[in-house]
């Protein structure tokens, strides 16, 4: 792969709206997003010319380039997960205008059947805090075009970032419009996912067979690399998905279903040894097989945590809680507080403090893929805790704990929010997927006496983009039985601010010196592919504050 940054005889490049600039989804998906994600006729399709089946992506953005992908089929029997196919030259290039006539940088890679023909190319000398336009080429055929754009200088001021926040996305249990709302807006620097990215179960086991909304492929559990490589491809045949990767720099981190349910760093819940072989066999093809689709940068040492810098205004610490992490406690084993026992791994921990404490950025925002925040369920009505359980993996009798999540690993937390407070950081905010509900949440220190007691931070979490909540897991209409639940959580949790058990969607976080504020947007029915897109609630932090206050009116 070669690459050259050609200067620019222009300043008219790929601008930027307004910072107030808020496109309404539902009003322009129908224009935006086709346009970016075009696919290859007919006729291209049916010879033996490569194609780009699977769209364009971009990620990982610096202040001087961006990590651009796609996959390129060279011949009808290089089907992803075969292993089959010729090795095939693939060009890219940036532009600074829709047209590519302003060249910013060129290059070429080859993709081979040993990457499952994805390409990556990692284009540096690009201009910060810019846009671009990017697309691939492969005998004579061309890719989608997508749009990118690059970060603030690390010392640079900037008056806002802002980014779409999403988690969860289930193919059978519904359609990815939330993404398509995404794709359609034009205010967004990148978009987080926060984890859960695909699903590895067999069809028609989550949700039931009789509920599955459309099947994914291959029907079977995923288990082997091309299982994994197949369950990549047909995710990113859908058209919503592809307009997301093509509007925006996508930037994502693991949970368990990337690899299976409740993964830990020697298993998983989801995982029979013998009967599925080898679970560091699986893990290391469920991982290899995320690298080889993500617009993720590979790692050496196999993980997703990383860092990000966007101007003065943020560093984002994204977090790997799979890889090292302690198997799940057994409940009412009160290991729950053991020493020995870890969630990030002792170096993820000491690289995350010492980002946090030496970072000189305004926003320390941290993607976590599970809940930081304590959360006891004891006083939830008994006729709930059953679809909770299943949910959010607690004990069927109601005992107060999700070991899946940090109150499973509290010496780890105990350790992480008190090196907050006792190293004076502010502005601190975790972004959490996982559960398929939306929260806003204080962080306190001791949640017994809290709000006597000081917050170390505050946390958004976002709901799902299509897997099943808690009127989905009961089959009643939204907040039918939730709202009595969600009552009986904030009595018992005086940090948690709001909950949401009900609805599917995404969030907008939008980011100044003076706040963090979290717009919570909600699609009108996951099992419809047309669902529209509206604003639910918003939730801010205000720069010192370490709380969440409610606010009436989406940035």
């Amino acid at each position: 792969m070669t690459s050259r940054h050609i200067p620019s005889a222009s300043d008219d490049i790929a601008g930027r709206p307004s910072r107030r600039t808020v496109v309404k989804a539902a009003a322009a998906t129908a224009v935006a997003a086709p346009a970016l994600v075009a696919t290859a006729s007919p006729a291209a399709a049916s010879t033996a010319a490569p194609v780009f089946h699977h769209g364009v992506a971009s990620g990982d953005p610096l202040p001087d380039g961006v990590l651009l992908w796609t996959r390129v089929t060279p011949a009808p029997e290089a089907v992803p997960g075969s292993g089959k196919g010729p090795d095939t030259e693939v060009t890219w290039e940036v532009a600074e205008d829709k047209g590519f006539t302003r060249i910013a940088a060129r290059g070429t890679a080859l993709a081979t059947a040993a990457s499952d023909h994805t390409v990556k190319a990692d284009v540096r000398g690009l201009r910060q805090a810019t846009g671009y336009y990017f697309r691939f080429s492969a005998g004579g055929a061309s890719s989608p075009v997508g749009r990118t754009r690059t970060t603030p200088a690390a010392d640079a001021s900037s008056p806002g970032v802002r980014f779409g926040v999403v988690s969860c996305s289930n193919w059978e249990s519904g359609y990815f419009s939330a993404y398509r709302h995404l794709a359609a807006r034009a205010d967004l620097d990148a978009v987080l996912h926060l984890g859960d990215y695909i699903y590895e179960y067999g069809s028609g086991t989550y949700p039931k067979d009789k509920y599955v909304v459309r099947r994914h492929e291959p029907r079977h559990e995923i288990v082997t690399l091309a299982d994994y490589r197949t369950r990549h491809a047909h995710y990113k045949t859908d058209p919503d998905l592809q307009a997301l990767h093509a509007a925006h720099p996508v930037v994502a981190i693991w949970d368990d279903h990337e690899i299976a349910n409740d993964a830990w760093a020697g298993g998983a819940e989801n995982h029979t040894p013998g009967a599925e072989g080898d679970f560091a066999a699986r893990a290391a093809a469920a991982k290899q097989a995320y690298f080889e689709w993500m617009p993720v940068r590979t790692s050496t040492e196999g993980t997703v945590y990383r860092r990000l810098r966007f101007g003065k205004l943020a560093d984002l610490h994204l977090l790997d809680l799979r890889s090292f992490r302690s198997q799940q406690a057994s409940i009412g084993s009160g290991k729950v507080d053991d020493p020995e026992r870890t969630l990030t791994g002792r170096a993820q921990l000491d690289w995350l403090k010492a980002g946090l404490a030496g970072s000189d950025a305004t926003w320390k925002l941290v993607g976590t893929s599970v809940m930081i925040s304590p959360v006891a369920f004891g006083s939830v009505p008994a006729h709930l805790l059953g679809p909770l359980a299943e949910l959010m993996g607690l004990p069927k009798e109601g005992l107060a704990i999700n070991v899946d999540q940090w109150d499973g690993y509290t010496d780890d937390r105990r350790e992480l929010l008190g090196h907050l407070t006792a190293s004076g950081v502010r502005n601190t905010v975790f972004l959490t997927g996982d559960i398929h509900m939306a929260w806003a949440n204080d962080v306190p220190v001791k949640a017994a006496t809290y709000p006597l007691s000081q917050s170390a931070a505050t946390e958004f979490v976002v709901t799902s983009v299509s897997s099943d909540n808690i009127d989905d897991l009961l089959h009643v209409a939204p907040g039918t039985l939730s709202v009595v639940a969600a009552t009986a959580l904030k009595a018992a949790n005086r940090h948690v601010k709001w909950v949401d058990m009900d609805r599917h969607g995404y969030g907008v976080l939008d980011v100044t010196a003076e706040r963090s504020q979290m717009d919570y947007y909600t699609v009108s029915d996951k099992a419809e592919q047309g669902a529209t897109a509206a604003w639910a609630r918003s939730y801010r932090t205000l720069s010192g504050t370490q709380k969440v206050e409610r606010v009436y009116q989406p940035v």
